[in-house]
């Protein structure tokens, strides 16, 4: 079978090409890819080329396939695999499988399976590491945006705290205690903040900060402050160009805060993070730099005096993104604000490549139609002169300006 797909060959060298499939294995399956969101770790991938951790040294000759946050449906299932897998099922892909040690992942490292393809082969170890992940949601871009969801349900758990007397860690945030996201306005913080409210663990009091005010107001407008109260959280966007640490200890009763997240690799906010950190409060740094040389000032006197700690979290584990895709399956969570942008699989190089230079949150991909990458904000204006957009500006403009399935389906069948 053919596909097409976006295959990395080395330092910014990205190609969309169309080229044969293996024959499939008794013990693989064959797929076909509907979505995938590009992600910047893609993005540093293309960068870093053989550099990177995951990306094999022979990519040069052997390419792999970009993509790691795709939702698709299955074509063929091999013998091995006939009592757990058919043919029309739904799956996601948990990405870091952790097959015997290896750093390989779908998207970094193979050439036969990545997000950004049409059809692809889904070797033997995805489904022996129970990385191959039964979906039954009615969207696939919920299946895509499991794998960036799963990534913050995995930094609320890796939070933890003690009591006085006790080097017992109690993992996971503080329930009823008080949290504060920084530069959260962004797709992610805005996934943090949906995980927030409606999580098994609530903070009483969540701040979420940024410099912005359109995604300040943005973020308002998708998670409302009466929404948060409904579930007992007491929420408040700040844009903190202008504020200090005093100014947003006092919203925490002076005291500080809890739980911290960082969501942009920035030496002020990391900073800021610390200064706002009450005793026993813990920061999780879960922005990702570029540079390995990044490094921000951490207060060791309240470390050794008050109980203070960071940790960092890349990425959730597989149990991590079960939970969010079962939450988006009930509809208890709903990351759709993380996407910004639509496009099909012929606009996935440009993207990935200039993807820092792009404003607004995720970019999703569906990988079986062409089309230029589009704002979501844009429908309306583009639908003057082009009947499917003025559809999808009537159906998004419904659901409070989101992507959301409706709307998928309308662009599958139409575009």
């Amino acid at each position: 079978m053919k596909t097409k797909a976006v295959r990395l060959y080395g330092k910014e060298d990205l190609r969309l090409e169309e080229f044969d499939l293996p024959e499939m294995k008794d013990d693989e399956i064959l797929a076909r890819v509907i979505s995938d969101s590009i992600c910047m770790s893609s993005f540093k991938a293309a960068e870093q080329g053989a550099d990177h951790k995951r990306v094999p040294n022979n990519v040069a000759e052997n390419p792999i396939i970009i993509g790691h946050e795709f939702c698709g449906e299955i074509v063929k299932v091999g013998d091995k695999w006939k009592d757990e897998w058919s043919v029309g099922q739904r799956f996601s892909i948990q990405p870091a499988m952790n097959y015997k040690g290896s750093l390989e992942a779908p998207g970094y490292s193979y050439q036969y399976i990545g997000g950004q393809a049409t059809y692809i082969v889904i070797p033997q170890e995805v489904m022996e590491t129970k990385s191959l992940l039964h979906y039954n949601g009615d969207a696939f871009f919920y299946g895509s945006l499991a794998e960036p969801m799963s990534c913050i349900v995995g930094a609320f758990h890796a939070q933890y705290h003690t009591t006085n007397g006790s080097y017992v860690h109690k993992m996971g945030i503080k329930d009823g205690g008080y949290m504060a996201i920084l530069a959260g306005a962004g797709p992610m913080g805005l996934g943090a903040v949906d995980y927030a409210v409606h999580g098994p663990l609530k903070p009483k009091k969540l701040v979420v900060t940024d410099i912005d005010d359109a995604r300040l107001e943005r973020a308002a407008s998708i998670f409302t402050v009466e929404e948060a109260a409904k579930h007992g959280v007491e929420l408040i966007y700040l844009n903190t160009k202008d504020k200090t640490a005093d100014d947003l200890k006092a919203i925490a009763d002076g005291n500080g805060f809890d739980d911290v997240f960082v969501y942009a690799p920035v030496r002020p906010v990391v900073e800021m993070g610390n200064d706002i950190l009450g005793r026993d409060g813990c920061l999780n740094f879960f922005a990702g730099p570029i540079d390995p040389q990044f490094k921000a000032e951490f207060n060791f006197y309240n470390v050794h005096y008050a109980s203070t700690h960071i940790v960092g979290t890349s990425g959730g584990n597989t149990e991590d993104m079960i939970e969010s895709l079962r939450m988006m399956e009930s509809g208890s969570l709903n990351p759709a604000a993380m996407i910004t942008h639509i496009g099909g699989l012929n606009a996935s190089v440009e993207t990935t490549l200039n993807l820092p230079n792009i404003k607004g949150g995720k970019k999703l991909i569906y990988t079986n139609i062409e089309l230029p990458l589009t704002a979501i904000a844009d429908f309306e204006e583009l639908g003057k002169d082009n009947e499917m957009f003025a559809k999808l500006a009537e159906i998004v403009k419904r659901h409070n300006g989101l992507w959301n399935a409706e709307a998928e389906k309308y662009l599958l069948e139409n575009a």
